[in-house]
């Protein structure tokens, strides 16, 4: 991704349907009015929803989207689209939460990046899925994401 690309928002304004897959949705990168500033910026997604790709059924999780923007952000209309196409994708919680995570890096390039998949039961057992780009840069305040261990989460 060029820094010097021309801002090119295929959604915001626009009436926008949520995309068939994944793999249809567009994430628009912004760019950062503050590259230079080391801030986190925060994403919750509370009702998160895909389908067990076995048997149909849905899960549910709330996730939390962490990251350190470097020359680019993500437009929330698109990030709301993209998490949304999920919907009726079939995919296990690990896949789900590295597949959003990975779409994120190809977008916005960002200088750290953490994802809580925070999964509630299928079959009795809840399953949190976490991703880190890497070690997070120095000086950079992460709060904790805030959610509890499951005793009926919520």
């Amino acid at each position: 991704m060029s820094d010097t690309r021309e801002l090119r928002l295929s959604q915001l304004g626009d009436d926008s349907h949520l995309p068939a897959s994944p793999d249809e949705a567009v994430l628009d990168p912004i760019p950062n009015p503050h590259p230079k500033k080391l801030y986190l910026v925060r994403f919750t997604c509370p009702e998160f929803t895909s389908l067990c790709p076995v048997t149909g059924q849905p899960d549910f999780a709330h996730l939390v989207i962490d990251f350190a923007p470097d020359q680019f952000l993500v437009e929330s209309k698109s990030l709301k689209l993209f998490l949304g196409s999920f919907r009726n994708h079939g995919a296990f919680h690990e896949d789900c939460t590295l597949d959003i995570a990975e779409r994120l890096e190809e977008a916005i390039e960002p200088r750290w990046l953490r994802l809580g998949g925070y999964w509630y039961p299928r079959g009795g057992i809840p399953i949190d899925v976490f991703y880190q780009s890497g070690p997070p840069p120095e000086g950079l305040w992460l709060p904790d994401q805030g959610v509890a261990s499951y005793r009926g989460r919520g």
